[in-house]
């Protein structure tokens, strides 16, 4: 016994997939703004959470030295200098960095020209002579489900409003 089926709407269901194709870098690059905002939020807020220590004048022989906090100048450096990189799009892929940002330049601390990613670094993983502050570290990983969600929600909300138009 032979049955027939047939389908209706196939045209409508493949303009509407054609539409949400053209559109998806777009929806990546949106939804992924916003979940980037949220780890950035964190970093920030973890940059003000750094534990400083005294301003140093002069530093002992390095076999008498015990590790420091950073100074107030340090800190200073650091906060307000995260935020969101420049998205790389790469054929249906979109990726940024969130952190202390590549134009975060320089500051002069005690006479000495830094990097404020190398001051940021040094807090965040420590070094021979700074105390292990992983602020940051801690920041991106609390806040990488809440990051999650907001990218899926926005993606959702974009796939909706293009389904819709």
């Amino acid at each position: 016994m032979a049955m027939k089926i047939s389908t209706e709407g196939l045209e409508d269901l493949s303009a509407m997939l054609a539409k949400l194709g053209n559109r998806a870098e777009d929806v990546a690059s949106g939804a992924l703004y916003d979940g980037a905002g949220v780890v950035a939020d964190a970093m920030k807020r973890a940059a003000d959470s750094i534990v400083c220590g005294p301003q140093q004048k002069k530093r002992p022989a390095p076999e008498k030295t015990p590790k420091r906090l950073p100074t107030p100048e340090e800190k200073a450096a650091v906060v307000g200098k995260t935020g969101i990189a420049k998205f790389h799009k790469n054929g249906g892929e979109v990726d940024t960095l969130v952190g202390v940002t590549g134009n975060a330049g320089y500051v002069m601390i005690g006479g000495r020209k830094k990097a404020v990613r190398m001051i940021a670094r040094a807090i965040n993983s420590g070094t021979s002579f700074m105390v292990k502050q992983p602020v940051f570290r801690r920041a991106a990983s609390a806040s990488k489900s809440a990051a999650q969600a907001a990218i899926v929600s926005k993606a959702e909300k974009m796939f909706e409003d293009i389904i819709n138009s």
